[in-house]
């Protein structure tokens, strides 16, 4: 098992130089195989999400069974979710860049849990009007990338608590402070609210199935450090009548200044290229990146650079490679020496400018009709159910 020196990896706190394979060993998760890579490449239609082909998705949860079951006719919901505490950096998009694909190849309904009560328990400094008005900004952000409206609904949880609190009493029963206190580290100067908070979690989880009265699978994709509150509830789903949830993990993308996480949370803001950081910033930031190169340009071109230490390469793998092709001509030249740091740099930085344009258009076309997929509601009088407002036709 890993020292705390070495590496921490929880859903509150990201650190050090994670070793994947140990993080995979110590929470019990599996190998994303080519096999299972190949299983949804050909549902999918051949094609293959980059995320997936580049191996930023590494690990899972009863993924095979999920897709078994959808090759079966039992088609799978999608679940994934912000916590608001700010504006959103390209490393948020993940989950949301996956699961708008998925939702499209699958035909696959689409979860999203703004937990703005989360972010107000547990960081400090942040008043629960920044985190709700964070919620709708960061909501606008994700249905940007193009979800289908009448395909996508929306647990903003201090609008929707009304909907969601019968089902977060049948799991609060099942969680225990025992298990919560050992998943998540917390002490007992740790507020309740953070300590309920998992409950709130699982709700997206098993809401479809309690909606219909039915079972209905979920696929999760997340980052890694996300895996302690599913492990919590994929324990108690058989005793409350539900599927476990199974899980897609993600890597953690490095920040621009090398730390080994795109984070919000450090000195400066300049580890993340955000969503509303204007064109000087993103230069800026670019500009300054660190880089896997050599110390000059004659090593470079002699000994060729090194695309894993590379924050800039790992843009390129995340989200600016327009294809495999592009992806595998910057991974060559950098290897090579033949594409210098500077020259990429450049590169990279039109193809963020553009996105980042394009994504504000975006952005703005979808405010106004946001909230209109927020689930709000509540449960039948004779408590049979649950009534809410403009539910998605269920698969």
């Amino acid at each position: 098992m890993p020292t705390k020196e070495e590496f921490v990896v929880t859903p509150y706190e990201v650190k050090g130089h994670i070793d994947y394979q140990r993080l995979k060993e110590l929470f019990g998760t599996q190998d994303l195989t080519p096999a299972l890579l190949d299983q949804i490449r050909v549902r999918a239609g051949g094609e293959l999400h980059p995320l997936l082909a580049r191996g930023i998705y590494f690990s899972h949860r009863d993924l095979g069974e999920t897709l078994d079951r959808a090759a079966r006719g039992q088609r799978f919901f999608l679940y994934s979710g912000r916590g608001p505490s700010g504006p959103l950096h390209t490393s948020h998009l993940l989950p949301f860049d996956l699961c708008r694909w998925l939702q499209q190849k699958f035909d696959a309904p689409m979860y999203i849990q703004i937990t703005d009560d989360e972010k107000f328990w547990v960081r400090a400094g942040l008043t629960r009007e920044e985190t709700y008005r964070w919620g709708l900004d960061n909501l606008a952000d994700l249905l940007a990338l193009g979800f289908d409206p009448k395909r996508t609904r929306v647990f903003f949880d201090t609008r929707s608590i009304g909907a969601m609190y019968p089902l977060a009493v049948d799991v609060a029963k099942k969680v225990n402070f025992s298990t919560v206190k050992s998943v998540f580290g917390f002490s007992a100067s740790q507020n309740i609210g953070a300590i309920f908070y998992t409950a709130l979690q699982s709700v997206p989880c098993f809401w479809p199935s309690w909606y219909a009265g039915r079972a209905i699978p979920c696929l999760i994709p997340c980052g890694i450090d996300q895996d302690p509150h599913f492990r919590v509830t994929r324990d108690l789903a058989e005793s409350l009548g539900y599927p476990k949830p199974a899980l897609l993990h993600s890597v953690m993308l490095p920040g621009l200044l090398g730390e080994r996480v795109m984070s919000t949370t450090g000195d400066s803001k300049d580890n993340a290229i955000f969503l509303d950081d204007r064109p000087k910033e993103v230069e800026r930031k670019i500009k300054n990146a660190l880089t896997g190169g050599r110390a000059t340009v004659e090593e470079q071109r002699r000994l060729g650079a090194v695309p894993e230490i590379c924050s800039v390469w790992a843009l390129w793998r995340a989200k600016f490679a327009r294809d495999d092709a592009e992806f595998d001509e910057v991974t060559r030249g950098c290897r090579s020496g033949e594409l210098l740091c500077g020259d990429c740099k450049s590169r990279v930085l039109v193809r963020v400018q553009d996105f980042l344009s394009e994504h504000a258009k975006r952005k703005e076309a979808v405010r106004a009709t946001a909230e209109s997929l927020i689930i709000e509601g509540g449960e039948r009088s004779d408590g049979s159910g649950p009534v809410v407002r403009g539910e998605i036709p269920l698969p």
